[in-house]
């Protein structure tokens, strides 16, 4: 078995329940009226999935998925794990978690860490939504949740509703997404989640989205008396909640990097792909891939630092990945 993992950890990687063909013109339909112009159903492939990662030196990818649903919530992280089960030294899952219902993400969360299996498989961290049907992550009612994942010490990865109707014409994929995050970090900020559930591990999709670029200007004037502040959040501790957020690279590299190696350091980025998914291409992907080796290597001497750094986070995945 060798000592570490030959390749990257991707963190952000995209899966898809199996459907039937007949389905497609359905689902080609449902993305055209939130405005992704496409022609063709996209479909998740494990193979051809592991057939890129090898081009790019992934030794493995974090998968997950967020339904609308719980009951398609739960199908799809029983899907998950079945392809970890098939590829463990390759795929890990982020299970998903119903956020809209508190008390049925406290039965996920134990469905997902009590499972009877032979082969011990488990999730290797949970995966929310910024906003879940009208319930965001700073709401009083998921103060359970967190208490929980708290107790586990978990690793939750935060990855804002790319399927909800753009704004202005254009898929909310492109710039919406990035506003949301970055309401949501705020938001989480003055209610002290990130202060009150310390040992949960956050990581926040494509750099934080127009957080890290904003978190100035939070600093600077959030803390006035014209700002709502019912928490009573200081200044100091402003930052240090800044400070332990993690946040990936996917998509956003070229200039939403350096921003978030700026407000939570270099050693809270992670590589994320964005993989899976009908925004992302291979040459998108590529290129994105090439400015966090650029960023890292003017940051740390290491190109590799940010594509390594995730399997810290990860280390039951990390010894799986270094078996392979």
């Amino acid at each position: 078995m060798a000592d570490a993992p030959s390749g990257w950890l991707d963190i952000h990687g995209h899966f898809s329940l199996p459907r039937a063909a007949s389905e497609d013109a359905g689902v080609v339909k449902a993305f055209r009226d939130i405005h992704f112009m496409l022609s063709e159903a996209p479909r998740f492939n494990a193979e051809d999935t592991l057939a890129y990662n090898d081009r790019a030196g992934v030794s493995m990818q974090m998968l997950s998925s967020l339904p609308p649903t719980t009951d398609q919530l739960r199908k799809s992280n029983d899907f998950g794990l079945s392809i970890v089960r098939q590829y463990p030294s390759r795929f890990g899952l982020l299970a998903a978690l119903p956020t809209d219902e508190p008390e049925e993400t406290l039965k996920e969360i134990e469905r997902m860490r009590n499972q009877d299996t032979h082969d011990s498989i488990q999730p290797d961290g949970f995966a929310v939504t910024t906003l879940r049907n009208g319930v965001s992550l700073g709401d009083a009612q998921l103060r359970p949740v967190w208490e929980e994942l708290n107790n586990r010490k978990e690793v939750v990865f935060v990855h804002p509703n790319a399927y909800v109707r753009g704004q202005d014409g254009r898929p909310s994929a492109l710039i919406d997404v990035a506003f949301d995050t970055a309401r949501t970090i705020t938001d989480m900020l003055y209610k002290r989640v990130f202060l009150d559930f310390p040992k949960i591990t956050w990581v926040f999709a494509h750099s934080g989205g127009a957080f890290p670029a904003l978190s100035g200007r939070v600093l600077l004037l959030g803390l006035e008396p014209w700002v709502p502040n019912q928490a009573r959040i200081t200044k100091e501790e402003m930052k240090k909640q800044m400070s332990r957020i993690y946040m990936d690279t996917a998509a956003t590299a070229a200039t939403g990097m350096e921003p978030a190696v700026k407000m939570a350091g270099i050693e809270h980025i992670v590589y994320g792909a964005d993989c899976g998914v009908p925004c992302s291409t291979e040459l998108t992907m590529e290129e994105n891939r090439e400015s966090v080796m650029a960023i890292a290597q003017k940051n740390t001497g290491d190109g590799n630092f940010v594509g390594m750094n995730g399997f810290d986070l990860f280390p039951n995945a990390k010894v799986r990945a270094a078996s392979s």
